[in-house]
């Protein structure tokens, strides 16, 4: 059986900062499972500090268009994963895209949110992003596992 990338769509509500950095995480570290792409319900302006933490990580997504979830699902995209990345409220918003799609949520706290002064939300900023390369990189040992299973010779 012939690999294939994994389609996957990671969603929040504004495509800011989370859904955008477990995007650029997953197609860094794992181009060989999946191509990722980010979409928002509202889409917004990409966070400075989300792009200032990501470049501190060696990823630049200065130039990261915001996206919006409703233009990919009219457009009739098909992905294998959509893995919403907010709250719980954000997950039940995501449409059901056409095909065989398996959901999952990661709940991850939304940086607008964050509270102190610049390099107190900076810190937070970072923690953020090294918890979605935590969750990118268990996902991607936990799917790559079940897709040598499922294609693995009888």
């Amino acid at each position: 059986m012939e690999a294939r990338t994994l389609k996957v769509l990671f969603v929040c509500v504004r495509n800011a900062a989370r859904s955008q950095m477990a995007e650029a995480w997953l197609n860094h570290l794992h181009p060989d499972l999946a191509h990722a792409k980010s979409a928002g319900f509202e889409p917004g302006i990409l966070d400075p500090m989300t792009v200032q933490v990501m470049k501190e990580a060696g990823i630049d997504i200065s130039h990261s268009p915001t996206k919006g979830v409703l233009d990919l699902f009219t457009k009739g995209e098909r992905f294998d994963r959509v893995i919403g990345v907010s709250d719980q409220s954000a997950d039940e918003r995501c449409p059901l895209f056409p095909g065989l799609t398996e959901r999952l949520f990661w709940s991850f706290p939304n940086p607008a949110h964050f509270e102190g002064t610049q390099e107190e939300k900076l810190a937070q900023t970072r923690a953020l992003r090294d918890d979605i390369k935590a969750h990118i990189e268990k996902w991607a040992a936990d799917e790559k596992e079940r897709l040598a299973a499922v294609t693995a010779p009888v």
